[in-house]
């Protein structure tokens, strides 16, 4: 008993003097070194939220112009910063079989490259941004700013950590929108249906697609009819079959003219796309493993993805008392893209004023690229104004394609101008020429000075009868040309963003149509 005792007291007076020791070592650390992750990641000099485009824009433009800056990058999904067209264009059209693993793709000029804008080894993590002796951006991956607090400039993140900031940009993009008729129906719907966004929903897509055999894309707009070309094509080899249905009478209904309209859902038809037009979704219900859409007929399939537009995320509007256009939805923003003094908005989500076009909001990449360069000038003490008419693009496949600047929309008069394409008048041949695939990062900062027109005469009315090879389409508002669509005519942007930029009336588009060289071989 005796000797029992005396271990025990030796082990309890060990363990005591051991713990003490702890307890010494840990006071001895300096402060920065205890919580180290919570500690690096309490403040942030530039804060952006928002893991996209804009973010990625604004990061590369503020250490830019301040080399040393300490960027912090906040996103709630798992990727880093990567573009989003290829999603819905190059990557459908890919031979590699892994290509939703590597996530690289030949672009239409037949050079590869991955969707990420940079690799890993371009940041830096996070635990070390502000140790970094020249700084560097780090990116926090899966996590969400749910509360912002503009007084105290601090937000807070889904898991509660609290990250104070100097300077912060609101870059939180949008939502795809669903249909009510979905969103009733229930989970075994849901979770046939895609909202198409993000990589995951690629991914998601792809794979559904080689296991199915039915997709019925709802929505005849930009997302809607790449996605149904890109699945069309698919359909010949697998025999999997694709609808597009939508309540408009032809494809992109609500930017082309009818006529163009009409030509381009023949087009997406030869793809191997059954086309619905004018259908209206009354609802979607599961039975027998398979969903019914009813619209006049019941129509069965396997899977449905929703392609009908996209809302504004402004879920941090609330607490950080920030305005919400209520005409065009997203952020209010100034001229030079602040929402405060310390906040700039960018991308998707904001609702900025153009000057020759009035408030606007773009959801487009090439708009995500400048407006997102621009906050990050501005939050570097620029001061710029956002003048800059941001150009879309869309691709119905490698062999159509147009560029459109300004205000496109089918309810304003229009005037076409069009010639025969020739085989260097397509998409394909156009990055071919340019060396790129992101179009819009090689037009961007591009001026025109004095355009000089082509000599050639325009072709006659008999000419162009349904002949829209390749063309210019002017939208007119008070006899003034606010909006331009390329129609497989490349590498013009500049000249159309000069006219739309002077703001004048113009006697004969047909002239102004000789400036873009359309009728030239």
């Amino acid at each position: 008993i005796i000797c029992t005792d005396c271990v025990s007291l030796v082990f309890a007076y060990c363990l005591s003097l051991l713990l003490s020791c702890i307890v010494t070592f840990m006071q001895s650390l300096p402060a920065d070194s205890t919580s180290a992750s919570q500690k690096i990641l309490s403040h942030a000099p530039y804060l952006l939220i928002g893991g996209g485009t804009a973010s990625f824009a604004a990061a590369r433009s503020i250490r830019a112009r301040d080399p040393g800056a300490r960027v912090l990058i906040v996103t709630d999904e798992p990727d880093l910063p990567y573009m989003r067209p290829p999603l819905s264009k190059e990557l459908w059209f890919s031979d590699d079989p892994s290509v939703t693993e590597t996530l690289r793709f030949k672009q239409w000029n037949g050079k590869e490259r991955s969707i990420y804008f940079q690799p890993l080894s371009f940041y830096i993590h996070p635990e070390e941004l502000n140790s970094a002796e020249n700084g560097g951006v780090a990116v926090l991956t899966g996590k969400k700013v749910i509360h912002m607090d503009v007084r105290g400039n601090k937000v807070k993140l889904d898991d509660d950590t609290e990250i104070s900031y100097d300077k912060c940009l609101i870059a939180t993009g949008g939502v795809p929108r669903n249909i009510q008729a979905i969103e009733r129906a229930g989970e075994e719907v849901t979770k046939r249906t895609t909202l198409f966004r993000k990589i995951e929903d690629f991914k998601s897509l792809e794979k559904v697609s080689r296991n199915i055999k039915s997709i019925t894309i709802i929505g005849g707009g930009f997302l809607g009819s790449e996605l149904a070309c890109a699945l069309g094509r698919r359909s010949t080899e697998s025999g999997l079959e694709v609808i597009q249905m939508f309540p408009e009478k032809g494809n992109m209904g609500k930017v082309l003219p009818e006529y163009l309209s009409n030509w381009t859902t023949d087009k997406v038809k030869k793809e191997g796309v059954k086309i619905i037009s004018e259908a209206l979704v009354k609802s979607v219900s599961y039975r027998d493993d398979k969903l019914e859409i009813q619209l006049k007929d019941g129509r069965l399939v396997d899977h449905i993805v929703a392609a009908v537009g996209l809302e504004p995320n402004v879920d941090l509007a609330k607490s950080a008392g920030l305005e919400v256009d209520s005409d065009f939805g997203g952020f209010r923003v100034n001229a030079e893209l602040q929402a405060r003094s310390n906040i700039w908005v960018a991308g998707d989500a904001a609702c900025f004023y153009d000057i020759r076009l009035g408030r606007r909001r773009v959801e487009h990449h090439d708009h995500a690229v400048v407006s997102g360069r621009l906050a990050g000038e501005n939050m570097t003490g620029a001061s710029k104004p956002y003048w800059h008419q941001s150009m879309f693009w869309s691709d119905l496949g490698p062999d159509v394609g147009y560029e459109a600047i300004g205000i496109v929309d089918s309810s304003l008069p229009t005037v076409g101008v069009f010639a025969k394409a020739t085989a260097k008048d397509t998409p394909k041949a156009a990055t071919e020429q340019s060396g790129t695939g992101i179009r819009s990062e090689s037009e961007t900062e591009d001026t025109a000075i004095s355009p000089v027109a082509s000599s050639a005469p325009a072709p006659t009315v008999a000419e162009q009868k349904d002949n829209y090879g390749k063309g210019v389409i002017f939208y007119l508002r008070d006899k003034v040309v606010v909006g331009i669509i390329l129609w497989n005519v490349f590498n013009r942007m500049p000249v159309a963003r000069k006219i739309i930029k002077d703001g004048e009336e113009h006697a004969d588009l047909n002239e102004v149509a000789k400036l873009f060289n359309i009728h030239d071989d």
